[in-house]
Order: C-alpha cells, then sequence, then structure tokens
C-alpha cells in the first residue's frame, strides 16, 4: 500500500483502468455472469450481443438493451466510482477507460472517459455511425434517427472493432502515464488488457486492485481487495 500511495502522490498524469468488478460492488452482475430474470432467463447474452441478433431482430435486442439499462440505473455508484472521480479533479493530467457500458462512472460526475465498448448511455445511427445521447425513452422500438435510418444501441458487440481510435488513445495514455491504476478487471480481455504490458514496458508503475491475482500481478503493484474499500483508503493516505 505505501508503494502505491507515494507513487500517486508524486504524479501528475494518471490513467484508470476499470472493468466490471468495480460495477459488481454496485450490485451488478459482470456480463457473463448476467443470467437474467423472467422472460430474459431463456435468453443467451453471448447470443443477443451480436450485430446479427439485431440484423436478425432488432426489437428483441432493443428490448434487451432496454431492461440492461433499467438494471444498470437501479445501481449506484459505489466508494470506487466516486474515488476516481475525485482522482479526475485532483490531477492535471487524467483519464480514465472502461470496460464498462453501464453509466456508472458518469453517473458518479466522471467526465474524462473513454468507454471502450460503448455505453448504455449513448445511441449510433446505421447511416451515419453518429453517435447521440440515449433519451430516457423511445416512442417506438426499435427507434429511429431524425435522418430516418434505424438506431442501434452504441455498444461493441461480439465479433465487431473496438470504435476507432479508441484503443489508440488508451494505449498511448498508458504509455505516457506517471502511473497506471487498474481495478476490477481480470487483464483477461483483449486488447484492453494490453494497455498493461504496454504500461510496463515504458517503466510505467501499475497499481493493480483486484480481489484476485491476475496474470500481470508479479509485475504490478498488488492491492488484494474491493474497489470501494482500497480506493478511498489511497486517497485518504495521498492526502494526509
Amino acid at each position: 500500500m505505501e508503494e502505491a500511495v507515494e507513487h500517486l502522490r508524486n504524479a501528475q498524469k494518471l490513467v484508470v483502468l476499470t472493468g466490471a468488478g468495480i460495477s459488481k460492488e454496485s450490485g451488478l452482475d459482470t456480463f457473463r455472469d448476467s443470467e437474467g430474470d423472467g422472460i430474459w432467463s431463456r435468453y443467451n447474452p453471448m447470443e443477443l450481443a451480436t450485430s446479427q441478433a439485431f440484423q436478425k431482430d432488432p426489437e428483441l435486442v432493443w428490448n434487451w438493451y432496454n431492461w440492461r439499462r433499467e438494471k444498470a440505473f437501479e445501481a449506484l455508484p459505489n466508494l470506487g466510482h466516486k474515488t476516481v472521480c475525485e482522482w479526475e479533479n485532483q490531477y492535471p493530467e487524467f483519464l480514465l477507460v472502461t470496460q464498462n457500458v453501464d453509466g456508472l462512472h458518469q453517473r458518479a460526475g466522471s467526465k474524462k472517459i473513454l468507454c471502450l465498448h460503448g455505453n448504455l448511455l449513448e445511441v449510433r445511427c446505421l447511416k451515419t455511425d453518429k453517435i447521440l445521447a440515449r433519451p430516457d425513452s423511445f416512442q417506438q422500438v426499435p427507434p429511429y434517427c431524425k435522418c430516418g435510418s434505424m438506431l442501434r444501441p452504441h455498444i461493441v458487440w461480439f465479433g465487431e472493432s473496438l470504435y476507432p481510435g479508441t484503443m489508440e488513445t488508451a494505449i498511448n495514455a498508458a504509455k505516457n502515464a506517471d502511473v497506471l491504476v487498474v481495478i476490477g478487471t481480470s487483464l483477461a480481455v483483449y486488447p484492453a488488457a494490453s494497455m498493461v504490458p504496454y504500461a510496463l514496458n515504458e517503466g510505467v508503475p501499475v497499481i493493480e486492485i483486484n480481489p484476485e491475482k491476475s496474470d500481470f500481478s508479479e509485475r504490478t503493484i498488488f492491492i488484494q481487495g474491493q474497489s470501494g474499500v482500497i480506493l478511498p483508503m489511497l486517497q485518504k493516505a495521498i492526502n494526509d
């Protein structure tokens, strides 16, 4: 813990990478753990989150994402989300890179955020590829853009590439950071996990906060525990 505090206290450029673990502490199941409830228990999420499923039945896919958004809004940002938001205001140069689509970081107040896999708060026009804020409700499902084209969730589906430029921005930020903090991710999903070796190869200290060790933990400053507990402790120690 002391080594992590020292690095964070001296940093000017901080990059944070978060995964599903930070949201799980708010009561949200990870994507692969989610079995759904009611009607959605009959569906495999791995089969709904594809462009093929959307082409076949856009109404079904949209209804599923509406349900996911409702579940996300039932959850509240936890102390981990809130501490990350405090860091955004504390460090001269800051970037939050998240694999999560639930919007909890945004609801905690984070603004300097790069959503690698998209998010449930936005939609995308199939014709223009323009990203738009998602309204609270739709007049029809599936919804349509003002241009007349159908809208899709702004989510990176299985088999799709990340939105252009996102991973390049994330890797460059990690390589040039004073510290990279990794929270709530197993670092098993690429390309997001590649931020860690890129940072380590540049000599950037990597602080890893997870309940369990990852394949990189021998090379990181590993702190075992929940982010909602560890992050406020780090923040208090930094400011003391």
